[in-house]
């Protein structure tokens, strides 16, 4: 099987389990979001930053639409560069995001590894989409 034949199951299997842990930490935010706050923590602090959280995950749920619809419809599915960038961040991102939920680091973390692993390959996404359907390029 070539490299990219080998990339196309590996980097479906670590956007599943990304998007797993995500749709987990949505069911059971709420001992992440008490994470983020202090020992006295009054209700309107609680539902701020459960706010906030829900946010990060809904924005996250819906790079994910956009990822998976370019992995589905074929645009980046043979791309080697965008396949190894996925991996690698879908990969990074379910083991921090393992880490988020056992070890209840604090919400600021979830924005750093949103940032690194979730808004990066959708952004590549976005261009190789762009590059396909607006310019009629071949995809790479």
């Amino acid at each position: 099987m070539s490299a990219v034949g080998n990339l196309v199951p590996a980097r479906f299997l670590t956007l599943t389990a990304h998007l797993v842990i995500v749709i987990t930490i949505f069911w059971s935010r709420e001992n992440n979001v008490e994470a983020c706050l202090p020992l006295d923590f009054t209700q309107e602090q609680y539902d701020n930053e459960d706010t906030k959280l829900v946010v990060a995950l809904s924005v996250t749920l819906g790079l994910f639409a956009i990822e998976l619809a370019g992995f589905f419809s074929g645009v980046s599915m043979f791309n080697c560069s965008q396949g190894l960038l996925s991996l690698t961040a879908h990969c990074s991102a379910s083991v921090s995001l393992s880490f988020f939920v056992f070890q209840r680091w604090e919400c600021w973390t979830y924005w750093v590894i949103f940032a690194l692993c979730s808004v990066l390959p959708a952004f590549v996404e976005i261009l190789l989409f762009i590059a396909v359907f607006g310019l009629k390029k071949k995809p790479l």
